[in-house]
């Protein structure tokens, strides 16, 4: 089944139509047609550059329209380790490019007019066991006078006036964060890129790269192929095409969400008053929010893996018995959508961006990829146009997954661990 947000999104128009071999040569081609990519093709249109974009399927049709809908602020690591690992400046500059991702964002809603209910909701991180709080009361001391001063401790006696639910114990609330949808948010990136000038391919599955001189490629995909002065790939935990470096360095792992038909306006309101974005403290947790329509959206991963169609009945189940714990009063609404996405995670939960023998990527995003891919996909367009950019992510430090050659058979026993983990603490 199409996720909720695909299934209630327009039409991409501005396809291009013509035979790719058509455009001869172009100043850059995009391979992935998600937010990273459309975002860079956007940025370099405006600035008068030739750009096609190569999709495999339909824009925005993969992780960027199959994720929770959350545009969150806040690095998902604990900010003390990445201190410990990087240094204090490091860190600081990582932590604050996930703020400047959601400014990226909302920039390009603005500037471009794209219809997509974009509201600074807030992100509230909710206690699931009561010696969880006090890690959040450490963070918040941490982060809040300093690094994230927009934060704010929930107490667990204040909890019940942000979300009517017996599970939780306190929570931290980050104000910086945004919610859209993410179906509408991805057709129109989409249209103002092709309004701009970049040529947007559907069904242009890439098969072939082959490096000519420098960064120029010549490029096979299922609609023909061109030239290219500069290539970026953008794929994410794509399977098809010669990405087998790529795949050695990302372990892509299945994500599940329900959409429940549209509640009644008043117990949306009492369930959730704040309409916030809402994530658990487990290592395996959960995620969930309001759409505009009243529909609550409620993800987790349910299983690591992908193990049959998108639409996976049992992780349904298993997400909507998860989903009338945390909500009694939902016990019994009807599910209308049930599907499943591949979160592109690196090793160390940390978003990659660089150059690999003379092909440039952007990927990684680790399960905070609508704000970071769309953020990064700017940052891509000006390495392609040869501007300077202090990002933190460029050219970390990537190394292959022992064991991992595309095909994650050990998510199963890391799944398990994380259970047991999440058991004991």
């Amino acid at each position: 089944m199409d996720s909720y947000w695909l299934d209630s999104a327009p039409p991409f128009a501005g396809g291009a139509r013509e035979p790719v071999e058509s455009l001869g040569r172009v100043d850059a081609a995009i391979v992935g047609g998600g937010f990273t990519g459309l975002s860079a093709a956007l940025a370099l249109a405006k600035r008068g550059a030739s750009v096609a974009v190569l999709e495999a399927g339909r824009v925005a049709g993969e992780a960027s329209g199959r994720n929770g809908g959350h545009c969150s602020n806040g690095v998902a690591h604990d900010y003390q380790g990445l201190v410990e690992r990087f240094g204090e400046a490091k860190a600081r500059a990582m932590y604050r490019d996930f703020d400047a991702a959601v400014d990226t964002v909302e920039t390009i809603v603005r500037e471009e007019a794209i219809d997509c209910d974009f509201v600074r909701s807030g992100k509230l991180k909710l206690a699931a066991k009561p010696a969880h709080f006090d890690g959040l009361a450490r963070t918040f001391e941490k982060l809040g006078r300093e690094v994230d001063t927009g934060m704010e401790l929930i107490e667990p006696a204040r909890l019940a006036a942000e979300i009517d639910s017996p599970n939780f114990h306190g929570g931290l609330l980050q104000k910086k964060s945004a919610q859209m949808h993410v179906g509408r948010f991805g057709v129109g990136l989409a249209e103002a890129a092709a309004r701009h000038g970049a040529r947007v391919f559907e069904s242009a599955t890439v098969t072939r790269l082959e490096r000519l001189s420098g960064r120029a490629h010549r490029i096979t995909c299922a609609r023909g192929t061109l030239e290219a002065g500069q290539v970026l790939l953008a794929t994410g935990t794509s399977r098809p095409g010669p990405l087998a470096w790529f795949r050695r360095r990302i372990v892509p792992v299945g994500s599940f969400i329900v959409a429940t038909e549209p509640l009644d306006a008043a117990l949306a309101t009492r369930l959730m008053p704040g309409r916030r974005n809402y994530v658990t403290t487990r290592i395996i947790g959960n995620y969930f929010r309001l759409t505009a329509d009243n529909r609550l959206i409620y993800g987790g991963r349910a299983r690591f893996a992908m193990s049959g169609p998108s639409s996976d009945a049992k992780s349904g189940e298993i997400l909507r018995r998860s989903m009338e714990a945390t909500f009694p009063a939902l016990q019994g609404a009807r599910l209308d959508y049930c599907w499943g996405g591949l979160v592109d995670m690196t090793a160390d939960r940390l978003p990659r961006a660089g150059e690999h023998e003379g092909l440039l990527y952007s990927m990684g995003y680790s399960g905070h990829g609508v704000q970071m891919s769309t953020h990064m996909g700017r940052v891509m367009a000006d390495v392609i146009g040869g501007r300077a950019h202090a990002s933190p992510w460029l050219d970390l430090d990537w190394r292959a997954i022992p064991g991992n050659f595309g095909d994650p058979w050990f998510l199963p026993l890391v799944g398990a661990y994380y259970r047991v983990q999440d058991m004991l603490h």
